[in-house]
């Protein structure tokens, strides 16, 4: 499955550099970032990480967090189930923030979701914080859909053809989803190109109507 996923993404490359490239444009601007409520605490936890020279620890952190709540049915239950009260919440967060080594300042803001109940936009504020994060180091966020894990090895791979097309440093911002079957998505700005089993066999269906 790794290598033939890997072919698929060299040729999605490809077939980028003929119908996909373009000028590379950012994903949000700051102020449409600003109008969700996770991005008003991303945004609040950029600005204080920028201000104490703290963004790529936080960075780091908030990547460890991702990690765990992947890995961990529990943490993932923690942030999610309405059932969890804040003050049990919090505790539970403290004690996770320790485990997990995060720098202090990110184990504050875990604190203050959890307190104000919004551990539930963990997910999109780690997103979020990632994208602004993305934007202060000058780099353009890319939205990479796959329906298995992609390896260290193909997210380079992949990081370094769509900085080679487009001459723009790129975050790779990936997600799995099995409901696209196999292949790729990739999303950058505004453009998107499909390359999912689930939209080829749409098409396909789609075809033998007519």
């Amino acid at each position: 499955m790794g290598a033939r996923l890997f072919h698929e993404l060299q040729r999605l490359i490809i077939h980028m550099g003929n119908s996909f490239f373009w000028s590379f444009e950012r994903m949000e601007t700051s102020g449409g970032i600003r109008a969700s409520l996770a991005g008003r605490y991303a945004s609040a936890l950029f600005d204080l990480a920028r201000d104490e020279r703290q963004i790529e620890s936080v960075s780091a952190s908030l990547d460890t967090v991702k990690a765990a709540l992947a890995e961990s049915r529990d943490l993932k239950a923690l942030t999610t189930s309405p059932l969890v009260n804040r003050e049990s919440a919090a505790k539970a967060i403290a004690a996770t923030a320790d485990s997990l080594g995060l720098d202090p300042l990110t184990g504050r803001f875990l604190g203050v979701l959890a307190k104000n109940g919004r551990l539930a936009q963990l997910d999109a504020v780690i997103r979020t914080f990632a994208r602004l994060a993305a934007q202060h180091r000058g780099e353009t966020t890319a939205e990479v859909t796959s329906a298995f894990p992609l390896n260290d090895d193909q997210l380079a791979a992949l990081k370094a053809n769509l900085k080679a097309r487009g001459g723009n440093d790129v975050a790779i911002d990936a997600k799995v989803d099995p409901a696209i079957l196999g292949g790729i998505v990739v999303r950058l700005g505004s453009r998107m190109i499909d390359a999912s089993i689930k939209t080829k066999l749409n098409n396909l269906a789609y075809a033998m109507k007519g």
